[in-house]
C-alpha cells in the first residue's frame, strides 16, 4: 500500500469535513456567542464524544480491526465470511451494552452533568437544568456513532477508507442546515436546536454506513448476544484499551468540569474553538494515519513482515512531522488573524477572539505529540498489546490533572490546553521509548535525516508569518469575502515559504517527492 496515497484519499473529505466543520463553528459562534448557551450546548456534546471516544473509536476498534483484519487476511478463502461472521458477534454484544448505558445516561442525567461541570460557576436552577436537557437530547448519538464506528472499522479494514472519512460530513452538514434554518433570536433556543440536530445526524451517519457495508457484500444480522471464543479474546483487550482511553477522557472531563466550574462563563467556549482549530490538522494527519496504520499494519505483521511494519511506521511519522510542524508554527504565531477570520462576527466580539488565539497557542504547543501518538499506538494495538499504552496514558492523566489544577488558576483558559499539551508530549515520549527498546521501532537513516531540517524548515515559515500579521489585520474583521479571502492568502503564503524552506534546508529533495507519490509496483 502506498501511504501518502491512502492517507490522500481519507485527508481530502477530512478536509471537507473539517472545512464544514469550520463554517458550523463559524455560525455557532455568529447565532450564540461565547457564554452560558455556548457553554451549555458544547457540555452537552462533549458526553456522548466522550464516551464515543471511550467505547468505540477507541477501545474497541483498537481490539476489533486487528483480530477482524487476521480473519479477512486468511488464506483459505474464508477470511471474509469469517470475518464478518465475527462482527456479527460482537455487534450483537455491543448493541445491548448501549442500549442499557443510553437509558441510564437519559434517567441519571442529572447527576451526570453535575460530574461534568462541578455545578457549573454561577447557574441558576434553571439554567442548570437547561444543561440537563441538553444532554439528555444529545446523549443518543452515542448509540448511532458507537455502531458507525464499527462498521467503519469493517470498511477500513477492507481498504475502503473513503467511506467512514465522509461520515462527520453529514454530521457537520446536519448542524450547519439546524443553524441556518432553526436559529433564534435565543441562543438558549438556538443551543436546543443544536442538541436534537447532534442525535439526528448520528442516524444519517449510520443508514450511510450500513448501505456502503451492504455494497461492499458486509450484510451483518443482529442475533442474541453470546460469547464467542472470538468476542471473549476481543473483550479481554477492549477493557485494558478502555481504561487507557480513558485515562484521556477523564483529562478531559476534569478540564471542562474545572473550566465551567472555576472560570467565567463563556471560557469553556473559548477552550472548544481552539480545540477545534487545534483538531483541524489532527483530524487531516493523525486521524488519517492512525486510521491507514493499524490495519496496515496489522496485516503486515500477520504475514510476519516485520520490515515492512518498520518501514510503514517510519514513513508514517515522516508525514506526521512533515505536515505537522508547520502547522504547530502557523496555530501559534498566527492564531489572532486566523481566529478572527473564522469566528469574529455576530456574538461572537474581539475579547472572544483574543482569548481563544492565546487557548489556541496553548493547545498547539502539543500539535505534534497529539498526532505522534497516533503513530505509535498502532505499533502496540496491531501486536495486541493494549495494555503498555494504557499504563503510560494514566501516567499522562496524572500528569495532566496536576498541571490542570495548577496551571488554571493563574492561567485561566491557557491552563487547560497547556496541560493537555505537556501531558500528550510525556505520554508520547514513552511510547516511543518503549517501542525502540523493544526494537519495534528504529527510526531508519531517512527519518533521522529530515526530522531536523523539518523543525527548521516550520521554524522559518513561523518567523516570517509573524511578522506578516500586521498585514492581514484589517482583512479578516471585513466582510465574508474579505475575511475568506485573507485567510486562503494567509494560509497560501505560510505553505509557500514553507515548501521553499524544506527544499533550501534540504528536507526534501526533488528525487524524494518522486519516490513519495509513486505508486509501487
Amino acid at each position: 500500500m502506498n501511504l501518502t496515497r491512502a492517507l490522500g484519499s481519507i485527508g481530502g473529505l477530512t478536509l471537507a469535513s473539517r472545512v464544514l466543520g469550520l463554517v458550523r463553528d463559524g455560525l455557532f459562534a455568529r447565532f450564540v456567542g461565547a457564554g452560558f448557551a455556548s457553554d451549555a450546548f458544547l457540555i452537552a456534546f462533549r458526553l456522548p464524544n466522550m464516551f464515543r471516544a471511550l467505547f468505540a473509536e477507541g477501545a474497541f476498534s483498537a481490539a476489533f480491526i486487528p483480530m477482524f483484519n487476521r480473519k479477512v487476511a486468511d488464506k483459505d478463502g474464508r477470511g471474509l465470511p469469517d470475518g464478518v461472521a465475527f462482527a456479527q458477534d460482537a455487534l450483537s454484544v455491543l448493541l445491548p451494552i448501549l442500549i442499557l448505558m443510553t437509558a441510564i445516561v437519559e434517567i441519571a442525567a442529572w447527576p451526570v452533568t453535575w460530574v461534568l461541570t462541578f455545578g457549573f460557576k454561577d447557574a441558576s436552577p434553571d439554567q442548570f437544568a437547561f444543561v440537563v436537557q441538553l444532554c439528555r437530547l444529545t446523549f443518543p448519538y452515542l448509540l448511532f456513532i458507537s455502531i458507525v464506528s464499527l462498521l467503519g472499522g469493517i470498511l477500513n479494514s477492507l481498504q475502503r477508507f473513503w467511506v467512514a472519512a465522509a461520515a462527520p460530513i453529514l454530521l457537520n452538514i446536519t448542524l450547519i442546515v439546524a443553524l441556518l434554518v432553526f436559529h433564534a433570536e435565543s441562543p438558549m433556543l438556538t443551543a436546543r436546536n443544536q442538541a436534537i440536530a447532534v442525535t439526528v445526524a448520528g442516524v444519517l451517519q449510520l443508514a450511510w454506513l450500513w448501505w456502503a457495508c451492504r455494497r461492499a457484500g458486509v450484510r451483518l444480522r443482529i442475533g442474541r448476544p453470546r460469547i464467542s471464543p472470538d468476542v471473549k479474546r476481543m473483550l479481554s483487550l477492549v477493557w485494558p484499551a478502555a481504561a487507557g482511553t480513558g485515562a484521556v477522557q477523564i483529562n478531559l472531563v476534569v478540564s471542562t468540569a474545572l473550566a465551567a466550574k472555576l472560570l467565567p462563563h463563556g471560557s469553556v467556549t473559548y477552550i472548544y474553538m481552539a480545540d477545534r482549530l487545534n483538531q483541524l490538522p489532527l483530524g487531516l494527519v493523525g486521524i488519517g494515519l492512525g486510521t491507514v496504520l493499524l490495519p496496515t499494519i496489522s496485516r503486515l505483521l500477520g504475514k510476519g513482515d516485520e520490515a515492512a511494519a518498520m518501514e510503514t511506521q517510519n514513513r508514517g511519522m515522516e508525514l506526521a512531522l512533515f505536515l505537522t510542524l508547520p502547522a504547530t508554527a502557523a496555530l501559534i504565531l498566527c492564531g489572532v488573524p486566523i481566529t478572527a477570520a473564522l469566528f469574529q462576527h455576530g456574538k461572537f466580539g474581539v475579547e472572544d477572539t483574543l482569548f481563544t488565539a492565546q487557548a489556541l497557542a496553548a493547545f498547539s504547543i502539543g500539535l505534534p505529540s497529539y498526532i505522534l501518538v497516533k503513530v505509535l499506538t498502532p505499533g502496540y494495538y496491531a501486536r495486541s498489546d493494549t495494555r503498555t499504552p494504557v499504563r503510560y496514558a494514566t501516567i499522562s492523566m496524572v500528569v495532566n490533572l496536576v498541571l490542570n489544577l495548577a496551571l488554571i488558576v493563574p492561567l485561566q483558559h491557557m491552563g487547560p490546553p497547556l496541560a493537555t499539551a505537556i501531558a500528550s508530549t510525556v505520554n508520547v515520549a514513552l511510547l516511543y521509548r518503549t517501542l525502540a527498546k523493544r526494537g519495534q521501532f528504529v527510526p531508519d537513516m531517512q527519518l533521522r535525516r529530515r526530522a531536523p531540517r523539518l523543525l527548521v524548515a516550520a521554524l522559518a515559515m513561523g518567523a516570517t508569518m509573524f511578522f506578516l500579521n500586521d498585514l492581514f489585520t484589517p482583512y479578516v474583521t471585513g466582510s465574508t469575502v474579505e475575511r475568506w479571502g485573507a485567510l486562503v492568502v494567509l494560509v497560501g503564503t505560510g505553505g509557500l515559504v514553507y515548501a521553499a524552506a524544506t527544499v533550501l534546508t534540504g528536507a526534501v529533495r526533488p528525487a524524494d517527492l518522486k519516490r513519495l507519490i509513486r505508486r509501487p509496483a
